[in-house]
């Protein structure tokens, strides 16, 4: 085995465990999210309960949103070790960690340079939002690595034409895993072949077998779908669940153009500081593969998407794969070039550390949690030992940034705040618990909570549906559940009822006829 190989070899090995322990670590310690999580664990679980897979449902009702690539994955899972929270994330999770090694693979390709693949793989890894999405039981990480595979073919497609498969089967993969998305992904690696002038491949054999052979299972599902609902499946899962959230904000979920540009700005420190360098650095070789691939997918897919009226966080998931190239090229600059850093970069390194000192002092006095006081002390410690560094001009700054964010994100991870959504609203498993002692399996509950929450239905085992008071008074006549806070109970004045329990601020009433 040749030195180059042992070296490959070594790297995807040890970015692989990197990915794996982050994403993989205290994976089922907290309860699971609305509204992805929650949902694709009902759908897992009625799959691996029914044995429908091929139409899948919640409470026996058509699930008709999104493909079921996920949910199939989840309900194997929960088949091969239980339903519980490590196992509704697990796959997702394996998948999307699975993206690291993979843009390592790509930047190889790209770059024709080791440490710049490397650097690449090392900002991925340490993105909070990647790490984040990629452990929760959500489709985007898992859209990221497919995604990343059918570059990376693309690529090697270009000297061993039997590589083009994989461009295929990527794409049936994006395509049974998040539908219409494929059509943005597709068009960006499409327009790297027109722009980059690699359109020959269009005539390679095996990039035509690789369609058919990974758009046979799509094609054979959508058609299922068609036969099964008629025209209804199709104005749902593209109509609504597609071309709207160009159109219109789906769900209230709005924001300004800008909104994604924020995402960056809170999420993506300290390497946006890199990010325009990076940019311009691939302008300059924008008639290269890397200064292409980099300018096409950041300009492209950030463009669609901050001009999408529907705006969400995890919207823009495949943005980070071009941001972590571009962060890379800037890196492997300053490492190699040797020139004298500016002050500017030291003083965003300080200040990044002043404001660890400062979360450490706020959780010690108002959360004390141990891994929160730790993670604040490790990311101030080493935010001021790589500003030393830049100060010093020695280029060893760049390993300490990628040292101390990975032990930061790895101390995140170990908390119970990781997933901070869940503060938005009560602690479901409480609730969720009442519910289940109290109630027959099939019961239906109503609630007076402003909306509904799969999750809770998934811990209860129930059905659990808002009403509005007036709706809720209504229905006290055919003797339902109800699940109230303490207002609408008292404003409802439900006679000849009978309180089961209280959890987390709501009570589970029942009318006393109903449990003779």
């Amino acid at each position: 085995m040749g030195k180059s190989s042992q070296q490959l070899n070594a790297s995807l090995l040890g970015l692989l465990i990197a990915a794996l322990l982050l994403w993989l670590m205290f994976l089922g310690d907290v309860p699971l999210r609305d509204w992805d999580e929650g949902t694709r664990a009902l759908i897992g679980r009625e799959i691996y309960r029914t044995g429908n897979w091929l139409h899948p449902t919640i409470y026996g009702e058509p699930y008709l949103l999104k493909p079921p690539l996920m949910d199939w994955l989840i309900a194997l899972s929960y088949k091969l070790g239980g339903i519980n929270e490590f196992t509704t994330r697990l796959p997702g999770a394996i998948l999307s960690a699975c993206g690291v090694p993979l843009l390592y693979l790509l930047g190889r390709e790209v770059f024709r340079h080791h440490l710049t693949a490397v650097f690449a793989a090392g900002v991925y890894l340490t993105l909070l939002p990647v790490v984040r999405h990629g452990r929760l039981a959500m489709l985007d990480g898992m859209v990221n690595s497919c995604f990343l595979l059918l570059l990376w073919c693309l690529l090697k497609a270009r000297h061993h034409k039997p590589w083009a498969i994989g461009i295929g089967i990527s794409l049936g993969l994006i395509s049974l895993t998040k539908g219409l998305l494929v059509l943005p992904l597709g068009a960006i690696a499409f327009l790297f072949l027109l722009i980059n002038k690699q359109v020959k491949i269009l005539k390679n054999p095996y990039l035509w077998l690789g369609i058919i052979l990974g758009n046979l299972p799509v094609v054979t599902w959508y058609f299922a779908q068609w036969q099964h609902y008629g025209n209804s499946f199709w104005q749902v899962h593209f109509q609504a669940q597609g071309w709207q959230r160009l159109s219109k904000a789906v769900e209230g979920n709005s924001g300004p153009v800008w909104y994604y540009l924020l995402e960056l700005l809170k999420y993506s420190f300290p390497w946006l500081w890199f990010l325009p360098g990076g940019l311009y650095l691939a302008w300059q070789k924008r008639l290269t593969s890397w200064g292409c691939l980099i300018l096409i997918g950041t300009i492209g897919y950030l463009g669609l998407i901050s001009l999408m009226k529907t705006k969400l966080p995890w919207y823009i998931m495949p943005l980070y794969p071009f941001f972590a190239l571009a962060v890379a090229v800037q890196l492997a600059q300053l490492w190699e070039k040797r020139k004298r850093y500016q002050l500017n970069l030291a003083v965003i390194l300080g200040l990044i550390a002043v404001v660890a000192v400062a979360g450490c002092v706020y959780f010690i006095l108002t959360e004390p949690q141990p891994e929160l006081i730790v993670m604040s002390l490790v990311l101030a410690l080493s935010m001021g030992f790589a500003t030393w560094l830049v100060r010093k001009n020695n280029r060893n700054f760049i390993s300490i940034l990628f040292i101390g964010i990975y032990f930061t994100l790895a101390l995140l991870m170990a908390s119970k705040s990781w997933l901070w959504e869940l503060n938005e609203a009560f602690p479901v498993k409480p609730v969720a618990a009442l519910i289940q002692e109290h109630t027959e399996v099939g019961a239906v509950i109503y609630t007076s909570f402003i909306y509904g929450r799969p999750s809770l239905d998934f811990y209860s085992d129930r059905r659990v549906i808002p009403l509005e008071a007036v709706a809720l008074q209504e229905l006290w006549s055919t003797q339902p559940y109800l699940l109230l806070d303490q207002a609408t109970l008292e404003v409802l004045q439900l006679p000849g009822s009978i309180t089961l329990g209280t959890a987390e601020g709501l009570t589970l009433v029942a009318a006393g006829a109903s449990l003779l």
